[in-house]
């Protein structure tokens, strides 16, 4: 397995991203090859720090340019040909590579991958999904779209519900997933003018509805996907890692308060550990873009080189099944079943 890795993207790269890709190659039986993407001056001199890299397995692709995280995506794309993200994107559609991993510009991310690989056929708009901790080890909730389409029509999130099925079955090996829709409350009314919309829509396609949900809902782990827009969904999942920073923030302040309760911590250090460790999204690496005919993972910018790591364990499994296929089946189905032809 060969991951194309976007070595100038993100808020700490080149050096996290560098150290995670070491990490891959040296650990990694599956892995045949990571190529690390980027100023080969300044990957090369990162490398330099690492003399134990099983370099038989690591490779240096040469990208003159990048993208910042503050630039425009798609007039970045436009202007810089040579960037990191789009050489990246290249080589998987020349098979160059059989995934890429990218924790920079998001936007940037979803745009070079629409223009050099397209869309999946059907698909109006590819989606972020992303895996969200639930109180259920085994059972993560898939949410998507994660910030891809800011504004979107009710049509799309039905197509968001087909593509997050097809990734739970085939990578995520989830027999039956079941689907919610996230709005403003649990009753078959409510939400607004587009969620209405795409209730009706979703009661009419080939997924196992379970109807509106609300954000309670999220990390119970009763729904395997939940769909909304992008907007709401990069609200959500920045939500949820600022609220799981300032428990442990409170914990570990009220934990040293005093003697009785530092020693009360040191009792349930393996639990706190466990929690801890559940609701680390560094785990999942990073979130696979839904709707285009390669495998392209995006990884939060703040990535260290446990999630870089991760994202390319994820990237590499995803990669091993035939996605593409199954979600332009599935679309066709679903648009056949909506027009009744």
């Amino acid at each position: 397995m060969r991951i194309a890795l976007d070595a100038m993207g993100g808020d700490r790269a080149p050096h996290e991203i560098v150290r995670g890709a070491v990490e891959a190659a040296n650990k990694l039986k599956d892995i045949t090859c990571v190529f690390l993407v980027g100023d080969k001056v300044v990957v090369n001199a990162e490398l330099m720090k690492h003399p134990k890299v099983n370099m038989d397995r690591l490779k240096v692709v040469h990208a003159p340019e990048a993208i910042g995280m503050d630039e425009a995506p798609a007039q970045a794309v436009r202007k810089k040909k040579n960037c990191s993200i789009s050489i990246c994107m290249e080589m998987v559609k020349g098979k160059e590579a059989d995934a890429m991993v990218s924790a920079g510009n998001s936007g940037a991310v979803a745009t070079s991958a629409v223009l050099t690989l397209g869309r999946i056929p059907g698909v109006t708009r590819p989606a972020i999904a992303t895996a969200l901790p639930t109180r259920l080890p085994t059972r993560p909730t898939l949410l998507l779209d994660a910030g891809a389409n800011t504004d979107c029509d009710a049509a799309w999130l039905a197509q968001f519900a087909v593509m997050g099925v097809a990734y739970s079955q085939v990578v995520l090996k989830r027999p039956v997933p079941v689907v919610g829709l996230l709005s403003i409350g649990s009753e078959d009314g409510k939400g607004n003018e587009m969620t209405k919309k795409a209730f009706h829509l979703m009661q009419k396609i080939d997924v196992s509805f379970h109807g509106n949900v609300e954000g309670s809902d999220l990390f119970m782990g009763g729904m395997d996907v939940v769909v909304c827009d992008g907007f709401v969904g990069n609200a959500v999942i920045k939500t949820a890692e600022s609220v799981a920073k300032a428990v442990g923030y409170w914990m570990k302040k009220e934990f040293f308060l005093d003697p009785v309760r530092m020693f009360g911590a040191l009792l349930l250090k393996g639990a706190l550990q466990t929690l801890k460790s559940r609701m680390d999204p560094e785990i999942y690496g990073g979130a696979p873009l839904l709707g285009v005919p390669g495998t392209v993972f995006i990884s939060h910018g703040s990535s260290t080189h446990r999630a870089i790591y991760h994202a390319v364990i994820a990237a590499a499994a995803a990669a091993t099944n035939n996605l593409t296929d199954t979600i332009t089946k599935r679309i066709a189905a679903m648009e056949a079943m909506i027009t009744g032809q």
